[in-house]
């Protein structure tokens, strides 16, 4: 007990100390983060999502920690994969004392309803869990795997079985391709879609307004990814990057950042989630907290420091 009185009271400090110059806020960011409806479910998650990513690699009591300190500041969000490295084995033992008030998300990346299964149920066990609140496709990118998925002893046979037997329960898919998402939603009645929703990917490349439009007029709970990314990195950095978290340039610390952020909460979604970075995960929570929508001349800002960028995808391109 006294631990978590000590991490609350720091925590508080630490983002009265930062706010102004993080969120753009003129109060200090000491309400908990709001929540949001999650489409037609009936459920309400945090506007920050956690992701897996930021405890990948981590020791188990700093994991520990800033998942403490995640649920303290008001996160009900989690989401991770077994791609994530070792993310799962760090955020089970983490998450369990609060799995009773927190909305899991996890992913499988098989297309077959045999690796679908394997993998969903190895899940559940390295995350020490007896269910998912929402399990998910990952990262289809190519309509041959939306093929696969959704055909005869594809995942989601899998999918519906779990959910029948209480292992899972809402269905849904993350997506970095225009084509595939929208094809994906008038294809089957999914309960989320996660997909890039994102300053300079809206208007550079086109990329994700037709997602959401969509995605609006079905009513699917709306998750965003890559709300502080930037860019992709220059050609000197791609195989080490000064971020080890993110394969992308994020938007720089913390006004630019701040403000992507704000600019994608902005929008009619349920939640973003951050990059795998402390720095960036913290940020993002401190922003949630002060949460206001941008004014027209902080938009203006930053698209006007987005032009140029190269855009992390582009329309039309199954990556």
């Amino acid at each position: 007990m006294e631990r978590r009185l000590f991490l609350k009271h720091a925590v508080i400090t630490a983002a009265a100390a930062a706010a102004t110059s993080r969120a753009g806020a003129s109060v200090p960011p000491t309400a908990p983060i709001a929540r949001r409806a999650l489409g037609k479910t009936g459920e309400e998650l945090s506007i920050i999502g956690f992701g897996g990513i930021v405890v990948m690699n981590e020791e188990t009591g700093a994991a520990a920690n800033i998942v403490a300190e995640a649920v303290d500041r008001g996160v009900n969000y989690f989401d991770v994969a077994p791609s994530y490295g070792n993310a799962e084995e760090r955020l089970g033992p983490a998450l369990k004392p609060y799995r009773n008030k927190s909305f899991l998300a996890c992913k499988t990346d098989g297309f077959t309803k045999e690796t679908a299964r394997a993998e969903l149920e190895e899940s559940l066990k390295r995350l020490q869990t007896d269910h998912f609140d929402l399990y998910q496709f990952h990262a289809l990118t190519k309509m041959a795997d939306l093929d696969k998925a959704l055909g005869p002893g594809g995942a989601i046979e899998t999918m519906e079985a779990a959910k029948k037997e209480g292992k899972i329960r809402y269905i849904g898919f993350s997506v970095h391709s225009a084509e595939t998402a929208l094809a994906a939603m008038e294809r089957y009645n999914f309960d989320t879609i996660l997909f890039p929703i994102n300053w300079v990917l809206f208007t550079q490349a086109n990329f994700g307004p037709q997602i959401l439009k969509r995605a609006l007029e079905k009513k699917i709970g709306i998750l965003a990814l890559k709300a502080m990314a930037k860019t992709a990195w220059p050609a000197e950095q791609r195989q080490n990057h000064p971020i080890a978290k993110c394969w992308y340039e994020p938007a720089a610390y913390p006004e630019e950042a701040s403000l992507g952020l704000r600019w994608t909460l902005g929008h009619a979604i349920t939640a973003a989630i951050p990059p795998g970075d402390g720095r960036y995960f913290r940020l993002a929570m401190d922003v949630a907290q002060s949460f206001k929508p941008l004014s027209a001349a902080e938009e203006q800002t930053l698209i006007a420091g987005g032009h140029g960028a190269e855009p992390i995808f582009h329309l039309g391109n199954d990556v």
